[in-house]
């Protein structure tokens, strides 16, 4: 019998995590060390942002450098971790009857190799990645990932990779650490409580939790992936939250663990 796999949504944060020994990247680093080896993972990245609902098909996915502006090295990073098409058609199966494309085109973005590469750095499980369609409400996010759920019992890794707080216009850019704004705290404890509570509803329906929400989820892509690792959760299961803090003042680094 497969042991259970956790469930983790990541803060990825700035992609110089990816190459720079920070706690952010030495928490990731432990939380590989800790879990138990999985078979594949699926990872739900916010920089794969669309008008549909697709998952990747292709044997080896590319490592895509989806970004500008960073220093060679970060594009000099290469995740080869192969793909696995046949947890690809399952995935499209278990999501029915959503309509979901096998796609062979994209790979693997920033938001699952910068933190995979410091949990897992040898490549060597599979990885797959599912679209988030930006068409769809909250709600239609939180149901995808219920549907996905038995895959946790077939030693499937399911991640969500994105930022709870994520406001690029106030961020800070530079490398002197800089204390979060108010409004970045409140919203990021606010949702810790929400969490702890299992109050799912106010989570999927943020947008009715005021000014703070507001200013930490200026758009949805980065804060959708934690609803489908809420709705990932299994009665009573704990939750643990292995990496806190934040970075450039505007940037919530916040791990949320089930299992």
């Amino acid at each position: 019998m497969n042991k259970t796999m956790p469930a983790i949504f990541f803060g990825h944060g700035n992609p110089m995590n990816a190459v720079t020994d920070n706690a952010f990247a030495k928490s990731w680093e432990g939380i590989g060390a800790k879990i138990p080896t999985p078979k594949a993972i699926l990872c739900v990245s916010a920089h794969w942002y669309l008008p549909e609902t697709a998952v990747t098909a292709m044997p080896s996915p590319r490592t895509i450098h989806d970004f500008g502006g960073f220093p060679k090295k970060l594009f000099d990073v290469q995740y080869p971790a192969p793909g696995a098409p046949d947890l690809a058609g399952r995935v499209k199966d278990l999501l029915v009857p959503a309509s979901v494309g096998l796609d062979t085109q994209w790979g693997l973005d920033h938001g699952t190799w910068s933190v995979l590469c410091r949990v897992f750095p040898k490549a060597n499980i599979p990885v797959v990645q599912l679209s988030i369609d930006e068409r769809q409400p909250p709600s239609f996010h939180y149901e995808m990932g219920r549907k996905l759920a038995c895959l946790r019992e077939q030693g499937v890794l399911i991640i969500g990779s994105g930022n709870i707080v994520h406001n690029l216009q106030a961020y800070a850019w530079g490398e002197e650490p800089v204390e979060p704004y108010d409004w970045a705290v409140r919203f990021d404890k606010k949702v810790r409580t929400l969490v702890t509570d299992g109050n799912d509803r106010q989570l999927i329906e943020y947008e009715k939790l005021g000014k703070d929400a507001r200013l930490s989820i200026p758009t949805p892509e980065h804060y959708l992936p934690l609803l489908y690792i809420l709705a990932l959760r299994r009665k009573n299961e704990p939750v643990t939250f292995p990496v806190e803090g934040f970075d450039g003042g505007s940037m919530s680094m916040l791990a949320v663990q089930f299992g």
